[in-house]
């Protein structure tokens, strides 16, 4: 297994305005084959020695999210699930200080292991994670809107001042 760091897994949007250009090409092709009624399970890749290999339609739906987002300007990290990270990389990925993460590892809500004395966590958990507590706040948001709906403050709250 390779052990390259999250930094060269990571693909940048292009800045050269040729570049730019060509990707967003690119994603318009992509799209219309898949909004013109064509199956992405039948799609090929052709390489430059003008070979071609079947592309499986989950493949082709990755390529296509990848070229939406550099194209949509976000940089792409290609992971395996199974990645350990260091407690700085999940941090940076969650976008939260090192020390806040150790918080969390040891109050157990994202499982680690330790290497040496150094904390280890695996990529699956941490986006695991990730997406548990987005769950809980989206929740927490919707019970607060329908509490306020019913208790009438929503009513109130018009944004205007009452000058009478």
């Amino acid at each position: 297994m390779s052990t390259s760091t999250l930094e060269e897994r990571t693909v940048f949007p292009p800045e050269e305005s040729q570049h730019r250009e060509e990707l967003g090409r690119l994603a318009a092709v992509l799209h219309a084959h898949t909004a013109g009624g064509c199956r992405a399970d039948v799609a090929r890749l052709v390489g430059p020695d003008g070979g071609e290999v079947a592309l499986p339609g989950e493949l082709y739906r990755l390529l296509l999210r990848v070229v939406d987002d550099l194209n949509n300007g976000f940089a792409v990290v290609i992971q395996p699930s199974n990645a350990v990270l260091t407690t700085q990389e999940a941090a940076d990925l969650l976008h939260i200080s090192r020390p806040t993460l150790v918080k969390l590892l040891e109050r157990g809500e994202i499982p680690y292991h330790k290497i040496g004395r150094h904390r280890r966590v695996y990529l699956r958990d941490v986006l695991e994670y990730d997406e548990r507590t987005r769950r809980e706040r989206e929740a927490a948001l919707d019970e607060m809107a329908l509490e306020s709906a019913h208790d009438g403050t929503a009513d109130r709250i018009t944004g205007f001042i009452s000058t009478r």
